[in-house]
């Protein structure tokens, strides 16, 4: 049982740990199309990713999913996740990837103890994905998510953000794609988060414009599926598929947040939508070895947790960018 509990009574059981704010991508959501990346020495070490990693399953996480930017470019992600893999406790070890390496990584993150995989994919277009990523190849995607479930991955899900006059008329193509491939997918509204101009509120697309689409097509059944996240799930008479809807807009799921973030730079964020941090790199730095410490502070920290996030489109909240959040 978690011993993490916020001043709302919430119990903390699910952490995302961002490992990097690099990615080999520039996806118009998540960064500038120049982004300034940090320099070496403000980032985590390894052993320091391992350390808070420990130090959350002592006080009662369960699940820890890796983030970026793209986890996959850092050249030590095996080494990190066989580490975490040997956590007492840890029961569910996943990442969220861009899918653009796993052919070459799919079996290595297995093999090292990798339980699941999230794979970013909000087109099936290759000139709109080139588009929206400002960079990115779809065919080598593709060959990744095909690598990871010959690999022997189970229950991949499919992360799609949908974006009015831009992917709004593949929801039904993106369906089928993780129909035929008997993938969940997860539909996810847009957060206003970095730079936000007319052009970007303009592109919204709410979960139930979305929802709406699908049904037309493929009537849906509330799922009791939960992965620990906010996705509310549904199912299809003929599909074992789960198709999830994430809307921090439209239908707000704050009264059950179980989760905290720490970025790369080691800063505990108690919820996406809030500037409430507390800084764990200062500690693992000054005092290496007190465990007890840092448990200390995130005990202390948690009662930052706000009761919700008020997103708004039509202002700036949130300075920060998804790749030095952590998805």
């Amino acid at each position: 049982m978690s011993l993490i509990v916020d001043s709302f009574g919430r119990k903390v059981e699910y952490l995302r740990l961002s490992i990097t704010d690099r990615c080999d991508f520039r996806c118009v959501y998540c960064m500038t199309e120049e982004p300034c990346f940090l320099p070496k020495e403000q980032v985590l070490h390894l052993e320091e990713l391992a350390w808070i990693a420990q130090a959350f399953t002592e006080l009662g996480v369960t699940k820890i999913r890796l983030t970026g930017g793209e986890p996959l470019v850092r050249t030590d992600c095996d080494q990190l996740v066989s580490l975490l893999g040997k956590l007492p406790g840890l029961t569910d070890l996943s990442m969220t990837t861009n899918g653009s390496r796993l052919t070459k990584f799919a079996k290595p993150m297995f093999d090292a103890g990798l339980n699941r995989l999230n794979i970013s994919l909000d087109t099936l277009n290759p000139t709109l994905f080139t588009q929206l990523t400002r960079n990115g190849k779809l065919d080598r995607v593709i060959d990744g998510i095909d690598v990871a479930i010959a690999t022997g991955f189970k229950r991949i899900k499919i992360n799609a953000v949908i974006l009015k006059q831009q992917n709004d008329n593949e929801i039904i193509d993106l369906v089928d794609f993780c129909r035929g491939r008997d993938l969940d997918i997860a539909f996810i509204e847009e957060m206003p988060l970095g730079e936000i101009d007319e052009r970007k509120r303009a592109r919204h697309c709410s979960s139930d414009e979305v929802k709406a689409m699908i049904e037309a097509h493929y009537p849906l059944q509330l799922s009791s599926k939960r992965t620990g996240g906010p996705a509310r799930y549904y199912t299809m008479a003929d599909s074992s598929i789960h198709i999830g809807f994430i809307s921090p807009h439209s239908h707000n799921f704050c009264h059950e947040c179980n989760r905290v973030r720490v970025t790369v730079e080691g800063q505990l964020l108690l919820c996406l939508g809030n500037e409430h941090a507390v800084d764990l790199k200062s500690i693992v730095r000054e005092f290496p070895a007190d465990i007890e410490r840092l448990k200390a502070a995130i005990l202390t920290g948690i009662n930052l947790k706000p009761k919700q996030h008020d997103f708004d489109n039509n202002e700036v909240q949130i300075l920060r960018f998804m790749n030095v959040t952590g998805g």
